[in-house]
């Protein structure tokens, strides 16, 4: 049979949508202390224990679909674009503009705790479809992300601000394992942000998410991250903390860590703080303090996203393909979500089925995909197929 190679946006999305106007539905994006303006999860009880009756310890849960009761209104697609372009300031023009190099690093550091946001128990985003897109702008920020893989489910990301010459490259994917009375979520994959100005890349990994359901029900981000600049020499080593059973309640939510040579692994600056509150650096020269985030001026009471260009939205768009699941959810309509959302699930298991039929393969309309397995596991990287992006038909509102 010959193998023929597709992009499902290219062909049936694009023809079946020639001449029918989309509709994007969104809603208000996770802001400080679990604000989702336009959405209230239901009773928490009635969720947790549906949960643990349909899972077992041990279980990959990378191929478990939870019921609409589960989910907040949009994709794990969307919630990795909104980290990035809703916020109420500007970070990545600091990291642009810094004067030292140190500066730069320690604004590149404050950036990336900011993209991890207080996550409300007991709900989580949808599972992005193959091929399925999130095209949004903030300012001179255009954000483009793509769902370049299904199983292992693997997010890209490529967002360029051609006025302070920046560019932020990430693929991510997640590992989530049941644990019994927790799940644990490995983060894999790598998130750069390049200064182009300045000639600089920024490498980072990412902390783990684990969700407690006992003692007490939570959700925290936990481990250990490095960002490292090779043009500079410095390297930023960070740990996130949490509670513990013995209960050192001065570690929860805490980011601890410092800034290095990386030529000599000799300490310059002490990091120390809470990725809920405010993380500063102190510098060991002299105990100089410097404010490098505070959740409550980056991400507090965010606004809405709105569609500016409605005639710029692809049917791939995460807020066009899980639009009707969004509206149901929002008006607690769980029937109508719970069926609307297995319409869209089911058929994206028949477009499998008959790509497999057909010798098919799908590619990634926006980015090339790449896996190797040299530690003895699968990693992924991304490469952007353009060099910047466009203007998103969705805008987040200054």
């Amino acid at each position: 049979m010959v193998n023929q190679v597709v992009n499902e946006n290219e062909n049936e999305n694009e023809n079946e949508h020639e001449h029918e106007e989309l509709t994007a539905v969104l809603s208000s994006p996770l802001s400080l202390d679990y604000e989702y303006g336009d959405y209230r999860a239901p009773n928490l009880l009635q969720r947790i224990f549906s949960l643990l009756k349909n899972v077992r310890p041990g279980s990959d849960l990378t191929r478990f679909s939870l019921p609409a009761i589960f989910n907040n209104p949009k994709s794990q697609l969307q919630c990795y674009g909104e980290s990035v372009y809703c916020v109420n300031d500007d970070l990545l023009n600091k990291c642009a503009n810094g004067g030292t190099p140190l500066g730069r690093l320690a604004s590149v550091v404050g950036w990336s705790i900011s993209t991890y946001r207080n996550l409300m128990f007991g709900v989580a985003p949808y599972n992005p479809i193959l091929g399925e897109t999130h095209h949004a702008s903030r300012g001179n920020l255009n954000v483009l992300l793509e769902q370049v893989s299904h199983h292992p489910p693997v997010s890209a990301l490529h967002a360029t601000n051609e006025i302070d010459n920046i560019e932020i490259i990430w693929c991510q994917y997640a590992v989530p394992k049941f644990q019994g009375t927790s799940i644990e979520t490995r983060v894999l994959g790598t998130r750069e942000v390049r200064l182009l100005n300045k000639n600089e890349s920024y490498v980072m990994n990412s902390p783990n998410l684990v969700i407690k359901f006992l003692p007490v029900p939570d959700v925290e981000w936990l481990g250990d991250v490095t960002i490292q600049c090779q043009e500079t020499g410095l390297e930023a080593r960070l740990s996130y903390k949490g509670n513990s059973l013995f209960g050192k309640k001065r570690n929860y939510r805490a980011v601890r860590g410092e800034i290095v040579s990386s030529s000599d692994m000799k300490t310059i600056c002490k990091i120390n703080g809470h990725w809920d509150s405010i993380v500063t650096i102190e510098d060991i020269n002299n105990g100089k303090q410097t404010v490098i985030y505070s959740a409550e001026d980056v991400i507090k009471s965010l606004k809405t996203p709105i569609v500016k260009n409605p005639k710029g939205l692809w049917p791939s768009e995460s807020a066009v393909i899980w639009a009707k699941v969004n509206e149901a959810i929002l008006s607690k309509s769980w029937d109508k979500a719970n069926d609307a959302k297995i319409a869209i699930e089911e058929k994206e298991r028949e477009i499998v089925r008959s790509r497999k039929l057909k010798g098919e393969s799908w590619v990634p309309k926006h980015f090339v995909l790449s896996g190797s397995k040299e530690t003895g596991e699968w990693g992924w990287d991304v490469t952007p197929k353009n060099i910047k992006v466009t203007t998103g038909p969705i805008v987040y509102p200054m």
